[in-house]
């Protein structure tokens, strides 16, 4: 019985938790009804103002949804998102998405040789071994040893591990503000979210020790570098302080979504070292293209296992043409130095649009990847605003939790003669006194 669970409960978070558990444990299924507000407070004898609390957190979590005059019933599991492709104005030049820019990716069609194609049967390594061995030496360069595992995209690498490791009302701490589709997959996963503000040296130290201490959580996921949409990226000593404040919490599962790391423009840092359960995902889609389909996954034996496991009930394995196929890139100076070119070549158009905006007395964010932060006032009429004057960005509502407005410019195809263009823009619309563009 409900009851029994939250009899002598008296703080919102317990009694939050305590529901999120009998959901997680099959006790209260989808669409079933809570006690109302005053009866459940006179029930465990706590406030209204409490249990009002209770309900509030559990809705921003997804766990019950509520209406006006009606009583709080657990939500139901949400449908998987489909993405909503608007078509653009003629003229506009599209900032809105964080693919990186065509012209940067290295030839791969010059490698499909002919001995490319191996025949392969269902008993082959799940990692090529030419890919294992680069990896390898990428990962022991970063300080991170441990098992490797093919998964088709970062994206892909967090669903598995998330769907084995956790169960539905099972808490996970993300950074805030959130990329959309990682969103998605907690929400479609059944998991409660925790948001953690990040600075541009990633999570605020202080804030994850605040949401470590205020509820018990499962997994802690993040981006070390190219953060998106913030930009931000771990220094060392903030790298060493997050690693500090976890330490107290060792069967928490840490996931580190490294997505563009071959051209984030920043070091690689780590907070896995010494944990008893993590992973390091790190894709080619921003590198050598999203079509590969490919990331390699570092972790412990038990991660490794049960990912293979989860690969081998669907696709069974990462298609070895598709990785015989990005070793071969990896392995190939010239491809190597068109990587590093476009590295370098986003670090200039980043800080290009960052230096404009600064110059024009309005401040942002990115200290890494594709996407600079713009802070505003108002998301929407700032957006199409910036729409009437020839530049498509995406407003920062889907990615927030906690976190104010914003807008998030993907400077991925934005020639650094433009970006004073766009920031001249952005002055229009943000004049002091002027609400013509907000």
């Amino acid at each position: 019985m409900l009851f029994d669970h939250l009899a002598g409960l008296v703080s919102s978070g317990q009694i939050a938790d305590a529901i999120s558990r009998a959901v997680r444990n099959g006790e209260l299924t989808q669409g079933a009804q809570l006690p109302s507000i005053r009866n459940l407070a006179e029930t465990i004898g706590v406030s209204p103002g409490t249990v009002a609390l209770a309900y509030r957190s559990l809705r921003e979590r997804g766990v019950v949804t509520t209406a006006h005059g009606r009583r709080a019933r657990i939500a139901d599991r949400p449908a998987l998102p489909r993405p909503l492709r608007v078509p653009l104005p003629p003229g506009v030049q599209d900032l809105s998405t964080s693919s990186p820019a065509p012209d940067l990716l290295p030839d791969i069609a010059a490698h499909l040789t002919p001995n490319l194609y191996e025949p392969l049967l269902y008993d082959g390594p799940p990692v090529e071994p030419h890919l294992a061995e680069i990896m390898r030496d990428q990962f022991a360069t970063d300080g991170i040893d441990g098992v490797l595992t093919a998964v088709n995209g970062a994206l892909d690498g967090m669903e598995r591990i998330l769907s084995t490791w956790l169960r539905p009302g099972d808490a996970v701490l993300v950074e805030d503000p959130q990329w959309v589709s990682s969103l998605a997959l907690f929400s479609v996963l059944g998991l409660d979210i925790v948001p953690v503000a990040v600075d541009d040296e990633g999570m605020i130290p202080a804030r994850l020790r605040e949401a470590l201490a205020s509820r018990r959580c499962s997994a802690l996921v993040l981006t070390p570098r190219a953060q998106n949409p913030s930009g931000a990226a771990l220094s060392a000593e903030r790298a060493e302080i997050l690693r500090g404040e976890i330490a107290a919490y060792p069967d928490l599962l840490v996931i580190e979504d490294d997505h563009a790391g071959l051209i984030a423009g920043a070091p690689a840092r780590t907070v896995t070292t010494g944990r008893r359960a993590w992973a390091v995902i790190r894709s080619m889609s921003k590198a050598l293209g999203p079509d590969l389909r490919v990331a390699i996954m570092a972790s412990d034996a038990d991660t490794a296992d049960r990912v293979q496991g989860r690969l081998l009930i669907g696709p069974g394995w990462v298609s070895h043409f598709s990785q015989r196929l990005v070793s071969a890139v990896l392995a190939d100076p010239e491809a190597r130095s068109a990587v590093g070119h476009a590295e370098r070549t986003y670090t200039l158009r980043r800080e290009a649009l960052i230096d404009a905006l600064a110059t024009r007395g309005i401040a942002s964010r990115g200290r890494s990847g594709l996407n600079v932060l713009v802070p505003a006032p108002e998301e929407a009429p700032l957006a199409a605003f910036l729409l009437s004057r020839g530049w498509a960005v995406r407003s920062g509502e889907a990615f927030r939790l906690g976190s104010r407005p914003f807008l998030r410019v993907s400077i991925a195809t934005l020639d650094s003669e433009r970006a004073p263009e766009l920031a001249d823009a952005f002055a229009e619309a943000m004049r002091p006194g002027d609400r013509r563009a907000i």
